[in-house]
């Protein structure tokens, strides 16, 4: 990917992108003081550059049945290359896992998943993440309710 210096125009772009991504170019030209034509090129080049990588639709986890936010510390029994590469494949590939983040302190790996009900948690618990070969101890806090959410980047 070509480097992209950002500046402040880009900047405004991208803060009105994150607030509604499905805005036209008009009007996005309109917030940001541009006129469309280089206001298209700036977001091309945004693009094209991998500061903008991907546009989604954030979706209401409770609406499509999924009330159930747990995150879950995972301590491996060993961190070698190896360990940590398998762990890290496992978890990609279930669809529960929102977020895993490789830590400092007393875990190794923190998740964020979602899903149904509690008996979904223990099935996920038993069936699929403690089954990962080098899982030593597996610790979960379950999420009463958000407080803060946020997906905009404070630019």
């Amino acid at each position: 990917m070509p480097e992209h210096h950002i500046d402040s125009i880009d900047l405004k772009i991208l803060a009105e992108l994150q607030y509604d991504g499905r805005m036209t170019n008009h009007d996005l030209s309109e917030k940001v003081g541009l006129s469309p034509s280089p206001c298209l090129r700036r977001l091309r080049a945004l693009e094209s550059s991998g500061v903008i990588f991907r546009y989604v639709a954030l979706v209401d986890p409770i609406t499509v049945g999924l009330p159930v936010t747990a995150f879950i510390r995972v301590r491996l029994d060993q961190q070698d290359d190896r360990h940590l590469a398998l762990f890290e494949a496992a978890v990609a590939e279930f669809p529960e896992v929102m977020e895993c983040y490789l830590m400092t302190g007393d875990a190794d790996y923190q998740l964020r998943i979602l899903v149904e009900s509690l008996g979904a948690f223990e099935d996920f618990l038993r069936q699929k993440l403690t089954r990962i070969e080098g899982v030593g101890q597996v610790t979960t806090s379950f999420a009463l309710r958000p407080v803060v959410y946020k997906t905009a980047l404070p630019l």
